[in-house]
């Protein structure tokens, strides 16, 4: 442990005991906006089932990937990502080929990631691959496994996934209960790797980041080059500040918040969710008043049986909102069949028919219209239609602003969006005011040297040059 936190000091951080949350990561120096707090490879990772055969194994790249011409399951973008697995690969290549296909079938992504996890764990233990001071299994034997607080059906699953390890891996003598354990530790420790733009691809462990604690007002964000983890500082953190990023969607309720984050076995306490009383939850969820001249928002009252505005006090029937809300289902059980049929042109009018009715049910900032907005805006640049995306564009930056801090990589990204729909509409100046908030913000989260980044500052430059173009030519003439 002191080999560890005298590697971690170098980087400005140690791991100290928190009071009320065990131990965490916290600051030894001062951090900057948009300076990187952690940079870790994992110990383990695997693609996502939507990514398996498209992304490299080793880095996660989607570039010229291929599979092993062994094992057929495996796959590199390349001889060097090849050869840097090699050690691992080769052993873990072998068990996939003695597999018959049926349990081939059944190698999840999850259970792939305990079977490196295993490996990695026996090759450092046999020094065939190297470990280091911050990336070993000692760290991973530390992460909290919670087995205790698990309910038995979850119990059972570990059990039956610990048997397909063994299966995978029938060559080394395996402890069952040791492998639930394992399952149990990633549940809680594992992190979602996504791509630049936040699409989830994969799963990785990453002992470092595991110990950074939660925050609904997280004062980093997590953002991933391929599947090396990067936590930068989105606000100034002055020496001893606790490193908090966030393990779940915040853009909702304080009751949604708590029950996503049960998984990890613990109550946040951050300030958003020590409020007894949350005026933001009451927009978020809240209906609109019946009368649709007041900004109000309507709150159910079971003493009356009807929504009441809080501000006008204009009441809502009660069984009216649940007979809109049913159509609404519906609608949205039609939407999603067309999507997935890929008959964009039904799916857009069917959002646009739930549009209609959620605007004269829901307040103007209720998720559950963000969300429709969201699916009119995919809708639009599905079908090519420019001005209709770049309206829904806009109205989800909006609400994004309402929903998540100044500095975050959700809004940088829609902003990014804005500003290529602008672009494609030659909207020149409005592309390049989107392109700089975009910048602003993606500098801080995502740094400045990613490929993405690149193409961002590329696309900026060229609008201000068109700009620029075309401000000299009106001079000339």
């Amino acid at each position: 442990m002191e080999e560890f936190q005298r590697a971690l000091s170098s980087r400005g951080v140690t791991v100290a005991s928190i009071p009320g949350k065990g131990r965490g990561l916290v600051t030894t120096r001062d951090f900057s906006p948009g300076e990187v707090i952690i940079c870790q490879e994992p110990y383990a990772s695997a693609p996502n089932k939507a990514s398996v055969g498209l992304v490299c194994d080793a880095c996660f790249s989607s570039k010229h990937v291929k599979k092993c011409s062994a094992c057929r399951v495996a796959c590199y973008c390349g001889p060097a990502c090849q050869k840097s697995e090699w050690k691992l690969h080769q052993v873990e290549c072998k068990a996939l080929v003695a597999l018959s296909d049926e349990r081939r079938k059944m190698l999840t992504p999850t259970i792939h990631l305990v079977v490196q996890l295993i490996l990695r764990a026996k090759l450092q233990q046999d020094q065939v691959i190297p470990a280091s001071e911050t990336n070993n299994y000692d760290l991973i034997k530390a992460l909290e496994s919670h087995m205790s607080a698990v309910g038995e059906d979850q119990l059972v699953v570990y059990a039956q996934m610990a048997n397909l390890v063994s299966l995978v891996l029938p060559s080394l003598d395996l402890d069952l209960k040791e492998i639930s354990y394992y399952f149990s530790k990633l549940s809680c420790n594992a992190h979602t790797i996504c791509d630049t733009e936040l699409r989830p691809i994969g799963t990785g462990l990453f002992p470092i980041v595991s110990m950074i604690n939660h925050s609904c007002v997280p004062n980093s964000v997590l953002i991933f080059e391929g599947n090396v983890a990067h936590v930068r500082a989105t606000e100034s953190m002055p020496k001893n500040t606790e490193v908090l990023i966030s393990y779940i969607e915040t853009a909702s309720t304080k009751e949604k918040r708590q029950s996503e984050l049960r998984q990890y076995f613990f109550t946040c306490t951050c300030s958003r969710c020590l409020k007894s009383y949350a005026e933001e939850d009451v927009y978020l969820e809240g209906y609109r008043c019946s009368d649709h001249k007041c900004t109000g928002v309507s709150l159910f009252l079971s003493d009356q049986r009807a929504f009441i505005c809080q501000q006008c006090g204009a009441a809502r029937d009660a069984l009216e909102v649940e007979r809109i809300k049913s159509g609404v289902m519906q609608l949205s059980e039609k939407a999603s069949t067309a999507v997935s049929t890929g008959n964009y042109t039904e799916a857009y009018s069917t959002y646009k028919a739930i549009e209609q009715v959620e605007c004269n049910l829901y307040h103007p900032f209720s998720l559950n219209l963000l969300k429709t907005h969201e699916n009119l805006l995919k809708m639009s640049m599905e079908l090519k239609d420019w001005k209709s995306a770049l309206t829904y564009c806009r109205l989800t930056i909006e609400a994004y602003q309402r929903v998540y801090p100044a500095i975050h990589p959700m809004i940088g990204l829609q902003l990014y969006t804005c500003g290529k729909i602008e672009w494609l509409l030659e909207c020149t100046d409005d592309a390049i005011r989107s392109y700089t908030k975009a910048a602003d913000i993606l500098r801080i989260t995502h740094g400045t040297t990613s490929p993405f980044m690149r193409e961002l500052l590329a696309s900026l430059e060229e609008a201000r040059a068109e700009a620029s173009y075309k401000h000299s030519s009106r001079e000339r003439f």
